[in-house]
């Protein structure tokens, strides 16, 4: 992919604002007559009924706000408010890109704005790599139908044909024939006023790929020189007055409880102002600490430090790794034998479970494979650690914080603190990284309000570190059984997977014990994989961990597809056949109708040409692949690995090709797949989390290591061009990591990778 030739355009950003700016803003910025254009829409609701919802307003110093909505003011600037925080993925460039597209203006006239949870604006969430997916058509239609009014309110002035009008660059023009142009035009700000009083387009005309000029284009992102500078506003770079930082010291164990504790050494720290008990409430569980308040950081960290508290561990302290993946492994292997899990099976094709007894039963006929895969408990450790300034005001809150959701943060607060959704404002902020911990559990948000509340001043509350890696939510461990069963010509006749794992969704909706949690088989259901095997089961055992887990990048994608395409590796070693030509051959029997299975064919073919599959490798090195689709995208990955002048293995060069339909910019779909090859090899070969006696055993990056730069092999990222709806980008690149290496290492070495993490070096 050739990104050499970019664009200089860029937007222009308007940061968070501070307290004292706000109201200035609010006033200076939408102040006039205008023309406010916006989609009423559930960004989870099916994206035909969004171009029904169209209303224009005229803008006057209180603005009337609608969602996603375009503000053209009339000096002719163009507002968008973006409903996506941006924590890295690109949707401060991404959002506008789309709109300004159709809007035919540049992206320099573009400013954002970021909307702060309030119900008019619809669903604020940014996750499941859903952004452009959710975003694509209603922004495309709301800018169309704005560009189609101002079009027809120029063409209503001039006394000529519509159809003889074009927009471009914030102007329209008269055209009456092609390439000739009357001399008339005007710019949209003449325009705002008349065209809000014109009846808006139910379905007005998308652009076609052809036409255009912005999208699929490789354009600089806008945040990126405010994050160079440090103009960039992120959650703890926020100060409000009179503030007091505060840190919490945390039970050993994560749900233990505060006995007593002595705070006189404490309070002596200058600066200390307040010691109190903490709470946050996670999953239901108060989660108890004893908090210092202080007028710096500083102060409070010495604060805590000189705190004395006595805990009382909590149900948790018997908890073990090693006793945990144990029990899961028993229930993966007792599963072989019984193939009867607890849960309903998630997907069950013919009978996979008699043609596996048969196999048993008959080993002359067929070739019965069985193998155990695990992947371990991680933290998603954000290079931001968790942080929130809350101010409680009486029946009011006000909240500053880098949230993935403003809704989220505001339901959240308004069911724990009994406040009306309305009296919660939330200011999203720029993220530093977040893969899923600042979405959806606010946890954080909550304790900090709980200590506003507490002390009656605005409490800026940062997590240390340790906290960040010892406290959870994390990533759940777990155990994949599987089983498969090939005949005499090599074929894959039947295919079981047991997935055994702790349910995120359990935590706050209880299953029933015959209900499986469908979330939990990701990127290996139907909708992950077209392999058609006559006789296919996927199942799920849920292993009940008293740790809070959460959502992680690729969420159940990262620990599913290591199992399921790693034995796919083994089932087309033990059938003799090339492990690309055997996913092939999948494919090929399958659906051959099927959108999904060609897409996946072009995938893997495209990645046999870029990665040059089929090529002899010197002695001693290896070559793995690995193919998922999850997030409505399919991404296949080849990973070389090889000895160094030390004669320790190393990752020498990934090759992914990425099938995301239709997307805005390829330099963030590449910036956004390296990302995932990077903290893919980071779960694969560094560090996982482990519990003794529910402690746990990692607390900072000298044992939560993460991939160096020096570790990083060559990356090729390479996107399949074609007109399907947008898939997700920003963890589809993930789940095939860890498979394809640990296949590579089986080319090179023979010996199978079915733990993570492991030592590569040491392999």
């Amino acid at each position: 992919m050739n990104t050499s030739n970019a664009s200089t355009s860029a937007i222009t950003p308007l940061p968070v604002p501070s307290p004292e700016r706000r109201a200035f803003l609010q006033t200076s910025a939408l102040s006039g007559a205008g023309l406010m254009l916006g989609v009423a829409w559930n960004a989870n609701a099916p994206e035909a009924h969004a171009a029904a919802n169209l209303a224009p307003t005229v803008l006057s110093d209180k603005p009337v706000e609608l969602v996603p909505f375009i503000h053209i003011a009339p000096n002719g600037h163009v507002t968008l408010f973006n409903p996506r925080p941006d924590m890295g993925q690109g949707t401060w460039q991404s959002v506008p890109a789309m709109l300004a597209e159709e809007l035919c203006i540049s992206l320099d006239n573009v400013t954002i704005r970021q909307t702060e949870g309030a119900k008019k604006h619809g669903n604020q969430n940014s996750g499941g790599s859903s952004s452009i997916r959710r975003l694509w058509k209603p922004i495309r239609t709301a800018a169309a139908a704005a560009r189609e009014m101002l079009i027809a309110a120029a063409a209503a002035q001039w006394g000529v044909p519509a159809s003889e009008c074009v927009a471009e660059n914030g102007m329209v023009v008269h055209r009456p024939q092609f390439g000739k142009e009357s001399g008339l035009s005007v710019v949209y700000g003449s325009l705002v006023e008349a065209a809000s009083k014109l009846e808006v387009p139910k379905e007005p005309r998308l652009k076609s790929p052809e036409e255009f000029t912005i999208i699929g284009k490789p354009l600089p992102r806008a945040d990126v020189p405010l994050k160079v500078d440090g103009s960039a506003q992120f959650g703890i770079d926020v100060k409000v007055p009179n503030m007091l930082y505060a840190t919490v010291e945390r039970a050993p164990t994560i749900l233990g409880t505060v006995v007593s504790f002595d705070d006189k050494a404490a309070r002596a720290v200058k600066g200390v102002q307040h010691v109190v008990k903490s709470l946050r409430p996670t999953f239901g569980k108060p989660l108890e600490g004893v908090a210092v308040l202080a007028t710096s950081y500083w102060a409070a960290v010495q604060g805590r430090k000189a705190l004395q508290v006595q805990w009382k561990a909590g149900s948790e302290a018997a908890f073990t790794t090693a006793a945990f993946y144990e029990a899961m492994r028993s229930a993966a292997k007792a599963n072989f034998v019984t193939m009867n899990a607890p849960s309903s099976p998630r997907l069950q094709r013919g009978n996979a479970k008699h043609v596996i007894e048969q196999a048993r039963a008959t080993p002359s006929q067929f070739k019965h494979l069985e193998a155990v895969y695990e992947t371990p408990f991680l933290a998603h450790a954000p290079m931001e650690p968790e942080n929130v300034v809350a101010h409680v005001q009486g029946d009011k809150v006000e909240i500053w914080a880098p949230t993935q959701g403003p809704v989220w943060t505001i339901n959240a607060v308004a069911t724990e603190f009994k406040f009306a959704p309305e009296n919660v404002t939330v200011h999203p902020t720029f993220l530093g990284g977040s893969f899923g911990r600042k979405g959806g559990l606010d946890d954080f948000v909550l304790e900090a309000v709980h200590l506003s509340k507490a002390v009656g001043a605005p409490v800026k509350l940062i997590w240390s570190r340790e906290d960040d890696i010892t406290q959870g939510p994390f990533r759940p461990g777990m155990v994949s059984g599987l089983q498969g069963v090939l005949d005499a010509a090599g074929n894959l006749v039947a295919f079981h997977h047991t997935v055994v794992a702790p349910s995120i969704r359990h935590q706050t909706d209880p299953l029933p014990p015959n209900k499986v949690d469908e979330s939990a088989t990701e990127a290996i259901d139907p909708e992950g994989s077209p392999y058609t095997i006559p006789n296919m089961e996927i199942q799920y055992i849920h292993a009940q961990a008293p740790m809070p887990v959460m959502w992680w990048r690729s969420v159940y994608a990262s620990t599913n597809v290591f199992g399921h395409e790693s034995f796919m590796d083994e089932l087309a070693r033990a059938a003799g056949k090339d492990p690309l030509v055997f996913r092939l051959e999948l494919l090929d029997k399958s659906r051959t109708a099927s959108l999904i299975a060609a897409r996946f064919h072009n995938v893997l073919t495209t990645l046999a040409e870029k990665s040059r599959w089929y090529d002899a490798l010197p002695k001693g090195e290896g070559r793995g692949m690995a193919v998922a689709r999850s997030f409505e995208s399919i991404a296949a990955h080849a990973v070389t690995v090889g000895r160094g002048a030390d004669g320790k293995l190393r990752v020498q060069k990934v090759v992914v090709v990425l099938d995301c339909g239709m997307y805005v910019n390829p330099d963030t779909v590449k910036a956004q797949t390296e990302g995932n090859v990077v903290m893919g090899l980071t779960a694969a070969l560094n560090d996982a989390i482990t519990f003794n006696k529910g402690v746990a055993e990692q607390r900072n990056f000298d044992t939560y290591r993460m991939l160096t730069i020096s570790d990083t092999p060559a990356i090729e990222v390479h996107i399949i061009q074609n007109r399907e709806n947008p898939g997700g980008v920003g963890e589809p690149g993930l789940p095939p990591l860890a498979p394809a290496l640990a296949n590579a290492v089986f080319d090179a070495t023979g010996k199978r990778i079915r733990v993570l993490p492991f030592a590569l070096d040491a392999v």
